[in-house]
């Protein structure tokens, strides 16, 4: 007797569940590599043409006025919040409707996931992504990793990417001998790296520079980096 061949609809699901679960586990596996190893590379870098000057340093020498400077001016919720900020998420949404220049409302570990395993840009599909990985960073690799690689894999200038880059092409010094006010001047630069000198900082730059200089204070006395301190 002949085997009744399964119609295409079922072919499809079965097809679809085998997606499903070789894209959960090959997705768990790495961000589980990741809880342990350096990311060698990541999009952003292997896109820019200015080329790619890095050096991953472990996050016990990194300076603390740096991790307070960028929760300071990137995410104050960061040892709060289980990877998303639903107000800032809402005043985004908000300001968008009212039309101007977009805005995210994104976390410190949106960005690290995004800058880790994604790609720059937009678009739902992204931004899906984006929270699933979020997701199993915050679970997986929990907060002080997440700053780690954050500090580590973010673009700190042109062609230019963490902290210990950052430190020494703008102030000849190892990551963990930034001052307040040399910290403050990297994590106001992070937004636009580009765009945004550090040296000889100027106008806007500088200004808000000074600003998340004197925030690190507040960062420290009231525990808003415990997570990664404590």
């Amino acid at each position: 007797m002949a085997t009744k061949k399964r119609s295409f609809p079922v072919r499809l699901i079965k097809l679809l569940f085998r997606l499903i679960f070789y894209f959960l586990l090959i997705t768990l596996l790495w961000v589980g590599l990741y809880a342990f190893v350096p990311p060698p590379v990541t999009a952003t870098m292997l896109m820019d043409e200015n080329g790619i000057t890095k050096d991953w340093t472990s996050f016990s020498n990194i300076s603390p006025n740096l991790t307070r400077a960028v929760i300071a001016a990137e995410d104050g919720k960061f040892c709060s919040h289980d990877g998303f900020d639903r107000e800032a998420i809402k005043q985004a949404i908000e300001r968008n409707r009212q039309g101007g220049r977009i805005r995210g409302g994104s976390t410190i570990s949106q960005q690290t996931a995004k800058n880790v395993f994604l790609w720059q840009g937009g678009g739902y599909f992204r931004k899906g992504l984006e929270a699933y990985f979020t997701f199993l960073i915050e679970k997986i690799w929990g907060k002080k990793r997440i700053m780690e690689v954050y500090l580590n894999v973010a673009e700190t200038g042109i062609g230019t990417y963490g902290a210990q880059a950052g430190a020494q092409r703008y102030f000849k010094k190892d990551a963990s001998e930034l001052t307040k006010i040399e910290a403050a001047r990297i994590a106001a630069a992070l937004p636009l790296p580009k765009k945004r000198a550090v040296n000889g900082a100027g106008g806007f730059t500088r200004r808000y520079g000074n600003t998340i200089a004197a925030r690190i204070n507040v960062v420290d006395n009231e525990g808003l980096d415990d997570c990664v301190y404590s």
